[in-house]
């Protein structure tokens, strides 16, 4: 008896402006299922899942659900069809609050009026049934990621979807929130709901998924069932040679202090008590310092305070031996900071210009890239980006001059990690540097940090995924509530004790 599929994706060909980011590319996926879908940075994973959401008209290929042929012209379409969608980059109103998100646009109404009582009803109900609790009255903007993560998952449960996708779902959790959404997706799963999950992390992909999709520069590679494969054997498959998962370097030999912050202070803003509460700490030339910590703990905003993001409510930072405290954003860059920051679309990038004038953001005031009267040298700056963006590998459909916005998560992340490292910083701060990068990006960009070490630099690197701060730091600091609560070998811990001093079980001198 032939399979009827829940959803068929075939011969799918999607094109844009210099690229074929889909080309023929045939996806099944079975009923109650959880089917990943893995790819390099712009290999077209997203793209694929837009054309079954609607966002995009295929060129070519049509796409079947329960066997019978379906057109998927908007969003609309994909929703009378039971398809959502949870993007990698939240579609939420940030001045609405949660409850407003998930009912918008399926507004229940009587004789004209806002019916919010019984949509509160039906989502908590939602929240309670799937372990996604939310306060439903708070502001989107107040709230933390994994939170609005919750919010676009019970968007897609409060409409009913039977087909959810998720695209790049773990990219901006914490460990915790990881392994309640793995939970998450298998009850789901378990009540006949079919899952596309986009990732590129192996681990979670063997851990949660039936069977796996390999796209590679827009082709598609094949279908394995999870028990029969390895981690290595996808990786293979996805970048198409072997990919290293231990990070090679030779012992730290710290040199002078580059940064030193005495008794930090800095303010909160979504509540009275302070996000960063009298921290001292400092950062040698020649180690990878990491500050460990599950989010929210004020590793945010004290990045913010280094950086100048935000002023100090108290403290003093210097930077080889310069007082920095009040200096503006400029004055710390030209100083030799840089700053790869946590969120790539508010601090990162201008989305609307070119990747080229991305690249020169911090030193397009540079004699190198500006003439005596003022002018912009057009052809230094398209020769410079070009430079990184061969050095990096960063894919764009028009080169230089693509808009940032049109690029994938990824390949916007490994445009920053060029510019910041290129600057040749004294200092480089580095938050959630391989956030939504495939493994041969990540390998990459952790020969660079460890470079930059070895060239007797200062790393102070944030990160929340533990593999990554136990293989590239020298010294681990863990902050909890706005404290470091512990300072830890990396070769002498285990996981096991940093998840203590993380959840505030485990403190120094306590």
């Amino acid at each position: 008896m032939e399979q009827t599929y829940a959803i068929e994706m075939l011969n799918i060909t999607k094109r844009f402006p210099g690229i074929v980011a889909n080309d023929n590319i045939t996806l099944q996926l079975k009923k109650g299922e959880i089917h990943a879908l893995l790819g390099e940075n712009g290999a077209g994973k997203s793209t694929l899942m837009s054309v079954l959401f609607g966002l995009y008209r295929p060129e070519e290929g049509v796409i079947k659900k329960d066997g019978q042929v379906v057109e998927i012209k908007d969003p609309n379409d994909a929703n009378a069809l039971g398809i959502g969608m949870v993007h990698q980059h939240f579609k939420l109103v940030e001045c609405f609050t949660v409850l407003d998100n998930i009912i918008m646009g399926v507004e229940p109404c009587k004789h004209g009026f806002l019916q919010k009582a019984e949509a509160r009803e039906k989502v908590m109900a939602l929240s309670e049934k799937y372990g996604l609790h939310v306060d439903p009255d708070a502001l989107v903007e107040d709230i933390t990621v994994g939170m609005q993560q919750r919010t676009e998952i019970l968007k897609m449960l409060y409409r009913d979807n039977e087909i959810l996708i998720f695209d790049e779902p773990t990219a901006v959790l914490t460990p915790q929130e990881i392994e309640e959404l793995m939970q998450i997706m298998r009850n789901l799963a378990a009540e006949g709901k079919s899952i596309l999950f986009i990732s590129h992390k192996l681990n979670e992909i063997m851990a949660v998924a039936d069977r796996c999709s390999v796209l590679r520069k827009g082709k598609y590679i094949g279908t394995v069932d999870i028990k029969d494969t390895t981690r290595e054997e996808l990786s293979r498959m996805m970048v198409g040679r072997d990919v290293e998962f231990v990070v090679h370097k030779e012992p730290a030999r710290p040199g002078k202090t580059i940064l030193e912050v005495e008794d930090m202070t800095v303010a909160s803003k979504s509540h009275s008590n302070n996000a960063v509460k009298n921290v001292s700490f400092n950062v040698r030339a020649g180690e990878i310092v990491c500050i460990a910590g599950i989010d929210g703990n004020g590793q945010t905003e004290l990045v913010y305070g280094l950086t100048g993001l935000e002023p100090l409510k108290g403290g003093k930072i210097t930077l080889e031996g310069q007082d920095i405290t009040r200096a503006p954003i400029r004055k710390r860059n030209t100083m030799g900071v840089s700053h790869i920051p946590e969120d790539r679309h508010k601090h990162g990038l201008v989305l609307d210009y070119t990747l080229e004038d991305n690249m020169v953001l911090q030193r397009y005031f540079e004699p190198e890239f500006v003439s005596k009267a003022g002018f912009l040298k057009r052809k230094a700056i398209r020769d410079y980006a070009e430079r990184l963006i061969g050095q990096y590998d960063v894919r764009s459909g028009q080169g230089p001059v693509t808009i940032a916005r049109s690029m994938s998560g990824g390949n916007q992340q490994k445009a920053i990690v060029a510019r910041e490292i290129d600057k040749d910083p004294e200092l480089l701060i580095a938050v959630q540097p391989t956030r939504g990068l495939d493994v041969g990006a990540i390998e990459y960009i952790h020969k660079q940090i460890v470079a930059q070490r070895d060239a007797g630099k200062g790393v102070l690197l944030v990160s929340l995924e533990l593999d990554e701060v136990m293989a590239l730091s020298d010294r681990i600091l863990v902050m909890y509530e706005g404290e470091i609560v512990g300072e830890l070998d990396p070769k002498t811990t285990t996981v096991e004790e940093l998840g203590l001093y993380m959840a505030g079980a485990k403190r120094e001198g306590a």
